[in-house]
């Protein structure tokens, strides 16, 4: 076994028992907390679970750097050495309304590069995760969508936006519902970049700014799956990127066009 498959069994492993920590609170009475504003929430299952995924890292890489949404870990990733990019719960607002789309998210990054990635979703039976060689959801290779009419696409919008921004979600829910077929949202980034990544989804668009424990799996997945991931500009993204459109390729301008909206 190579060091990068070593990783993404790692990846697997630590979001797995991560996400058995927050299975215990999945749909029973819980304790709610606000962080930034009424709907930045978290719960103690957040921070147990997130603990637990760095206690099954540590006990192979202690030197490796940490980020991750919760706590004292680091919010940037470094562009040096090994890194694991973790989300206890991502999703946690469905989480906390007993609504099964939630993810516990690991990916390792080397040097700036993600190398390994798994997104474990306990109520929905789904375990997401991707290397070099491919996307896999439950064992089995995955690939974005080959739709090209963006009339037959259905595209959702992702990350979220504050209550002084709220022009700018319904500007890109307008750019989406004009362009194309279908549209949802599901309150999970990574989720929803899976749902790219294996063709469920034709693309994802979000102007704002998202964390880099949201996004670094699931972008990995959707590249390594076949598909095109930019930031507003259409550059490729990167965890400094400003804005993330995802999609299968096909149509990237149309899905970008749509993110532009928001820019009007």
């Amino acid at each position: 076994m190579t060091n990068v498959d070593s990783r993404l069994e790692l990846a697997e492993r630590a979001a797995t028992a991560g996400s058995e920590i927050a299975s215990e609170g999945f749909r029973h009475d819980l304790a709610v907390e606000t962080k930034s504003n009424k709907t930045d929430v978290v719960t103690e299952f957040d921070r147990r679970s997130q603990r637990r995924v760095i206690e099954v890292i540590e006990a192979e890489f202690p030197d490796d750097a940490i980020v991750g949404e919760e706590e004292d870990a680091l919010k940037e990733v470094p562009a040096e050495g090994d890194v694991w990019v973790v989300d206890p719960i991502d999703g946690t607002n469905n989480f906390v309304r007993g609504i099964p789309l939630w993810t516990t998210s690991v990916a390792a990054v080397r040097e700036g590069e993600t190398v390994a990635a798994a997104n474990v979703c306990p109520a929905l039976g789904d375990v997401y995760t991707a290397n070099e060689d491919g996307a896999y959801l439950n064992g089995e290779t995955i690939s974005v969508s080959d739709r090209t009419d963006p009339e037959t696409f259905t595209v959702c919008p992702t990350i979220w936006w504050e209550f002084d921004r709220r022009d700018e979600y319904a500007a890109t829910v307008e750019g989406i519902v004009k362009r194309f077929g279908d549209m949802r949202r599901f309150g999970c980034a990574q989720i929803v970049l899976g749902m790219v990544a294996s063709g469920a989804l034709d693309g994802t668009v979000t102007n704002v700014v998202p964390n880099p424990w949201d996004t670094v799996a699931g972008v990995f997945m959707v590249r390594r799956a076949g598909g095109t991931v930019t930031d507003i500009h259409g550059d490729s993204w990167t965890t400094e990127s400003r804005g993330l459109v995802a999609s299968n390729g096909e149509a990237h301008d149309d899905v970008l066009a749509a993110a532009r909206e928001a820019e009007k």
